[in-house]
């Protein structure tokens, strides 16, 4: 099974975080957070400041490390390094996603997560409370 590392940015405003909806792709309208794939030689604090760059033209701070999903799709075997970051300013523009929300511990889980994202449910919602 191929496996595929990627980064995930919890952007924390508050007691809010950052979701975004994919606007592409087979997973498309399934909301997650932020991030994407790491490159060689990229640590996952640089892979993650470089993707939100892209995704959200945004600046953001890598506060803490959340917690390491593995979790495997019909395709592929998914391993997301996920952050607790901080905006560095308000700036962000969807580059890529059709639709962004910041949510709250209590509608946190009114959008339909995709799968691997929807693991850390639990452990964002302590953290925001």
């Amino acid at each position: 099974m191929k496996k595929i590392q990627v980064v995930a940015a919890i952007i924390r405003k508050e007691d809010r975080i950052f979701a975004t909806q994919r606007g592409y792709g087979e997973w498309k309208d399934w909301w997650e957070f932020p991030g994407g794939k790491m490159e060689a030689g990229e640590s996952p604090e640089e892979a993650l400041v470089r993707e939100i760059r892209e995704e959200l033209s945004a600046d953001i701070s890598v506060d803490k490390f959340l917690h390491t999903v593995d979790y495997d799709y019909p395709q592929f075997h998914l391993t997301m390094h996920c952050y607790i970051c901080s905006l560095k300013d308000e700036a962000l523009h969807l580059n890529e996603h059709e639709a962004a929300r910041w949510l709250d511990a209590e509608s946190i889980g009114s959008v339909r997560w995709l799968p691997a994202d929807h693991e850390l449910l639990p452990l964002i919602a302590e953290e925001i409370i």
